[in-house]
């Protein structure tokens, strides 16, 4: 007897269908799963073996050999337990073989027969959705296929459970899928609000300026200071000010967390990441990679921000891996089964202090560190890297003042909803100039032929450009990002030609880079 499951594995964010045909011939009973399976899905015949015996169906006493095909494809992961399962059932006429056409099957089974999540179950879901077919996933993978339009899901707590489904019971009660967090939002919805708020940073006027500038143009930044000044304060508000996640950004980072395996048990996650590893992460850590593949922390920072602090703490080749992504805003690895691309399309903000001990320009003389070793520190991040990065500003130490009584009163800056108001009235003409375009557009995306055509020049500006691109010894892509800041601090005052003043913000945030 021979049966057909179809089910799917991952590549990178994208699912690739797959058959699993189970043949029960007579012979010394046995199982074999051939098809280029790795350990984890080998090991999946005890698990499928003894979760039938613990539902009361048994295992046939036949020669049973599994195939997952394409044989060239590496199978990974613990999802095929299911759909063997339901393959072995249905080549023993115990399960209803219409039932399990044109459906895509997912899920790991426990020894009592209970279904487990696996992660990647939203590329399975757009797979189902564009190839017209039925989804079986566990219970829990709800939450996360919700996110995907007009897909047919069953979905069971355990193999009885799915069996029951397939012969016709309905769904129970309270299996609507339940998303952790709000749902995708509307490109019209208004600025939301965050519970870190701007207000609570004391001075760094110029520094809260270039925040609002890198929330409004998707730009990255670097802040350069003393410890303590407030640096990590300011990163960590930039997502309070950030437009919500339109439909289909919340889409492409829950695809990317469901692959993490972040997802599965609690829902998808639908605010804009902030991910803020340690100095110390890998290369893989940061870029991605393992086996299976998964995606690093800058995949993980989609439609978000990677934050980077002590910048010349990370190793040279784990911090010059952000050249690519930073222009592409993706990744791709190449590995010696083939190439994985994760998106990573993220808003770099890096931190780091004037010296090593941190203290060099502070107004005192703490600072020990001669000019040859600030240099050596300095030297730490590349040229080419510190060119990618559009807004480079000091944060001084703030001036003293008293903690007690009236005079110890501190006026409170502008909130980060106030902020966010303007942020989003910028992004709104981003959306208008750049209609048709896949994705949310953010200055800092702009192509060099967009450039030429939304960045029209007063004479002056002009004028003030051309000098500071021979005086200043401009690359080209500096060149080009003093004029995506230009449109954007433009696009914060509503303008739709750039000023000499617009060109002169955005050239002083380019000093850090020329020194």
């Amino acid at each position: 007897m021979l049966a057909h499951v179809e089910t799917c594995t991952v590549r990178g964010v994208e699912a690739v269908l797959l058959q699993v045909e189970v043949s029960l011939a007579s012979g010394l009973p046995s199982f074999t799963v051939v098809g280029l399976a790795q350990s984890a899905v080998r090991e999946g015949r005890e698990r499928v073996g003894t979760a039938l015996r613990s539902s009361g169906l048994g295992l046939p006493a036949r020669r049973i050999t599994v195939n997952l095909a394409p044989a060239d494809v590496r199978k990974e992961g613990t999802g095929f337990d299911l759909p063997i399962a339901l393959g072995i059932l249905a080549a023993a006429g115990r399960v209803d073989r219409e039932a399990l056409r044109n459906a895509i099957v997912l899920g790991e089974l426990g020894l009592d027969g209970a279904l487990r999540p696996v992660p990647g179950v939203i590329p399975a879901a757009l797979l189902a959705r564009d190839t017209c077919r039925r989804l079986i996933v566990p219970t829990e993978c709800r939450a996360e296929v919700g996110l995907v339009p007009d897909v047919d899901v069953v979905s069971g707590t355990s193999l009885s459970h799915v069996l029951a489904l397939l012969e016709g019971e309905q769904l129970p009660a309270g299996s609507d899928p339940r998303l952790w967090g709000r749902g995708p939002a509307s490109n019209d919805d208004p600025p939301q609000g965050s519970a870190l708020d701007l207000a609570d940073v004391e001075g760094q006027g110029i520094a809260r300026r270039a925040l609002e500038i890198t929330a409004a143009g998707g730009h990255n930044l670097l802040m350069i200071g003393p410890p303590g000044v407030g640096k990590t304060m300011l990163a960590r508000r930039l997502p309070g000010i950030l437009p919500p996640l339109g439909p289909e950004e919340a889409l492409e980072l829950a695809c990317v967390h469901s692959v993490a395996g972040l997802s599965p048990g609690r829902g998808v996650a639908l605010s804009r990441p902030f991910r803020a590893p340690h100095h110390s992460v890998s290369y893989a850590g940061l870029v991605g990679g393992g086996r299976p593949i998964r995606p690093g922390e800058m995949s993980l920072a989609h439609h978000g921000v990677l934050f980077l602090d002590e910048l010349p703490e990370f190793r040279r080749d784990v911090v010059e891996v952000l050249r690519q992504p930073l222009e592409e805003g993706s990744v791709t690895l190449a590995r010696a089964g083939g190439a994985v691309r994760f998106p990573a399309r993220f808003i770099l903000v890096g931190a780091m202090n004037p010296c090593p001990c941190g203290f060099l320009g502070d107004g005192t003389d703490r600072c020990l560190c001669d000019a040859p070793t600030v240099a050596r520190y300095r030297a730490r991040i590349s040229g080419p890297l510190l060119d990618r990065i559009d807004l480079h500003v000091e944060t001084p130490l703030p001036p003293v003042t008293p903690v007690v009584g009236e005079a110890g009163r501190r006026s409170r800056g502008e909130s980060s909803a106030a902020v966010a108001k303007r942020v989003f009235a910028a992004r709104a003409l981003q959306r208008e100039r750049f209609a048709g375009r896949a994705s949310v557009h953010a200055n800092g995306q702009m192509h060099h032929a967009e450039i030429a055509r939304y960045c029209a020049l007063e004479p002056a500006a002009a004028g003030l450009l051309d000098r500071a691109f021979e005086r200043l010894r401009l690359s080209m892509r500096g060149r080009n990002r003093v004029l995506r800041v230009a449109r954007t601090v433009a696009d914060l005052e509503g303008s739709d030609r750039l000023s000499a003043t617009h060109v002169g913000e955005a050239l002083q945030y380019r000093e850090g880079v020329v020194r």
